[in-house]
């Protein structure tokens, strides 16, 4: 697993990084919880290797599914290169899980005794510039008009195993979701349900909410079981059938691919 912690990242110093800028597609991807990558100045949060390998410090899978998404459907990604638990890109500053104290089973020593100055810090070294390159894309004119975000969650959770496989999460605008649990069943053979194992109840939908409701943005949220993405292989059969399903609901909502992006 270690081996794709610090995926392709080119400067270790780039908090965030866009891939396949010129990307054609009409969709713009996101995956917030790409990778445990926690800078040295935290000295690991104070977290044994267990804790900063597990879903509490990533989302296992997601980067990779969803970079073979990104070629798939030629649609950019942009993805954040710190641990959740130094900034959870997918959660306003003032949210207390955006830094948190304890996630799930583990509690995170780094995280206990924030000052007001060390949050202001890490919103703007890890949050800021993640938004910052979100805005500058949505807003460029010729950018992508479609907003889906890919996250994995845990097959188990506080001693609770969940049997949904695919969540399709949405919060007040539910084109996206609406079509693509209709049409599920004949393109990806995982349970698919609405708002599952998380909702817009649970502050999980906080990159929608800030970039494409606000801009009237068709979108959606993709939560993939992530012991089904474990490996290369169940990661490139999850990223084949999302794309299949994805390229269907677009059609089905006549969204244009975006020619001009490519000269």
């Amino acid at each position: 697993m270690s081996a794709h912690a610090h995926h392709a990242q080119t400067d270790p110093t780039d908090v965030v990084s866009l891939h396949n800028p010129q990307g054609t597609s009409p969709v713009l991807l996101v995956c917030e919880h790409a990778s445990n990558h926690i800078p040295d100045e935290f000295d690991g949060l104070g977290l044994d290797a267990v804790a900063r390998e597990s879903h509490v410090a990533w989302d296992p899978g997601a980067f990779d599914v969803a970079s073979e998404m990104s070629r798939l459907l030629d649609a950019p990604l942009v993805a954040s290169n710190v641990s959740r638990l130094v900034y959870d890109c997918n959660r306003p500053p003032d949210a207390p899980d955006a830094m948190p104290a304890r996630s799930e089973l583990f509690d995170i020593p780094g995280n206990s005794t924030l000052s007001a100055r060390d949050r202001a810090r890490r919103v703007a070294s890890y949050y800021d510039p993640f938004r910052e390159l979100l805005n500058n894309i949505l807003d460029s004119g010729t950018g992508p008009r479609v907003l889906i975000t890919v996250h994995s969650f845990t097959p188990v959770y506080m001693g609770k195993p969940r049997d949904v496989e695919l969540g399709i999460l949405h919060d007040e605008d539910s084109r996206m979701a609406d079509e693509m649990l209709r049409l599920a069943p004949e393109h990806c053979r995982m349970k698919a349900r609405r708002n599952t194992p998380y909702g817009p109840a649970d502050g999980v939908t906080h990159t929608l909410k800030e970039h494409a409701l606000s801009r009237d943005l068709p979108n959606v949220m993709l939560e993939i079981r992530n012991d089904l993405i474990a490996d290369p292989t169940s990661q490139k059969q999850a990223a084949e059938r999302l794309s299949s399903l994805i390229g269907e609901t677009l059609e089905t909502l006549d969204i244009p691919a975006r020619q001009e992006a490519r000269p």
